[in-house]
């Protein structure tokens, strides 16, 4: 039975079984996985491992120091093996694994062609007397893309909407910038906040507008 408090920590790195409470020790977190031999887990393991590298926090030796026994370690190792075989089945790659690629032997290099063999044909990848399921683990790592583009696209979205409020702050004041919102969103006016609308507003929003002032202040700006 695996155990819960591990399936919280999974769940920051990408495997949602269960919501986190805490930032987990990555590295840790992932010896654990690998002395679960849990086959659910293990065929999150590539998503794991896509999630802890991108925290700069992974470090395949320390992983190692925190897994008992030589079978376990040699485990982690062909797990690091199949996470790299889906990594390239996917065009992708990490820092770790490039160096990791360096020391292949012949046998390991078969072994990882072997694994992309299939996952390409949905053919089960055997793990010592486990069986892997391919869809599964393409299943889950492609959520893996589908959240982390969704998480990229949330973040360009804040980053804008960060750089428009800064710049409506720059030229508006925040009573200025309130009938601003206002009246983009088609609210009404109070017959006051029209007068100062039309009064103070109104000129900057044309100035604003105008084509030749823009080219010239990113010509001043060098963009």
């Amino acid at each position: 039975m695996t155990d819960k408090k591990l399936l919280t920590k999974l769940a920051k790195l990408g495997f949602p079984l269960f919501e986190p409470n805490e930032e987990p020790d990555v590295n840790e977190t992932l010896a654990q996985v690998v002395v679960s031999h849990d086959a659910r887990l293990w065929e999150g393991f590539p998503v794991l491992l896509a999630n802890a590298s991108e925290t700069y926090q992974f470090t395949p030796e320390l992983v190692v120091l925190k897994i008992a026994g030589k079978k376990n370690k040699d485990q982690f190792h062909r797990l690091m093996l199949l996470s790299g075989a889906l990594f390239s089945y996917y065009h992708l790659s990490f820092a770790w694994w490039n160096k990791l690629k360096k020391g292949f032997s012949q046998e390991e290099k078969n072994l990882v062609k072997t694994w992309k063999s299939n996952l390409a044909t949905n053919q089960s990848l055997k793990m010592n007397k486990v069986a892997l399921d391919a869809e599964r683990l393409k299943g889950l790592f492609e959520l893996y893309f589908e959240k982390k583009a969704a998480k990229d696209r949330r973040r360009t979205e804040k980053y804008e909407e960060f750089s428009l409020e800064y710049a409506l702050s720059n030229v508006f004041s925040p009573k200025q910038k309130e009938l601003f919102k206002k009246k983009l969103e088609g609210l009404p006016l109070t017959k006051t906040e029209q007068e100062y609308y039309s009064r103070a507003v109104k000129k900057k929003v044309v100035a604003l507008a105008n084509s030749e002032l823009h080219s010239l202040s990113k010509k001043l700006l060098g963009l």
